[in-house]
């Protein structure tokens, strides 16, 4: 009966301390959220119980398992990296869970001070320091937005260029619509970082007939 409740002990700790960092991610809108960071967690603590109590007394390697996980998570990891346009996305997305799978296995092993601090300072380190911390450095934005005539494009792109920004790359598609044509522009900014999406938005505001699509 102890053995089951520790089970369930290691268990319930990976999926909340996974399910924490989920969260976070969450909040940032990012594609591995809170059911894929508590999934890693809660699978790698139980890979570690399967491995200590699912084979016997006399056959536990606790350390093959661990490096199966490490390993396994890999996968997984890679599959949130993109590159795109010389742009490299979803590292920050793939070391989180990466750490997730080590904070479970650390609760399957029944390391909850070690699991719990880590927990915490992967959200110090993702939340509080990136706030407090200078936005120094630039960051990439793509920007989508649609206008009726060539002439708004140029408008619109002189008036992003007037407020420091910088426009890697640019794409222009002509589509024919019922209700004329629509020019849709495709662009790759860089921007100093602390400059809100809010910001470039505001900038394009002075233009009737132009939508923004979409930011990232």
């Amino acid at each position: 009966m102890n053995i089951i409740f520790d089970i369930l002990i290691r268990l319930i700790a990976a999926m909340l301390l996974g399910g924490v960092i989920g969260i976070e991610r969450e909040y940032r809108s990012k594609d591995a959220g809170f059911r894929t960071h508590f999934l890693v967690s809660l699978g790698s603590a139980l890979f570690c119980i399967v491995s200590q109590y699912g084979f016997g007394d006399n056959q536990h390697d606790f350390s093959r398992v661990a490096a199966q996980v490490v390993s396994g998570i890999g996968f997984i990891g890679a599959g949130t990296i993109i590159f795109q346009k010389n742009v490299i996305r979803g590292l920050t997305t793939a070391a989180g869970l990466w750490v997730t799978a080590a904070i479970g296995l650390a609760c399957g092993t029944g390391m909850y001070i070690a699991a719990i601090a880590t927990a915490a300072l992967v959200l110090l380190g993702l939340e509080v320091i990136n706030t407090l911390l200078p936005k120094i450095g630039t960051s990439r934005v793509q920007l989508s937005f649609t206008a009726t005539t060539k002439d708004s494009v140029r408008k619109a792109i002189k008036q992003i260029r007037s407020h420091n920004i910088i426009i890697h790359s640019y794409e222009l598609k002509e589509r024919r619509t019922s209700n004329g044509e629509i020019y849709e522009v495709n662009i790759e900014l860089k921007v100093k970082r602390g400059n809100s999406h809010d910001n470039i938005i505001s900038y394009l505001e002075d233009f009737d007939d132009v939508t923004v699509s979409s930011m990232e």
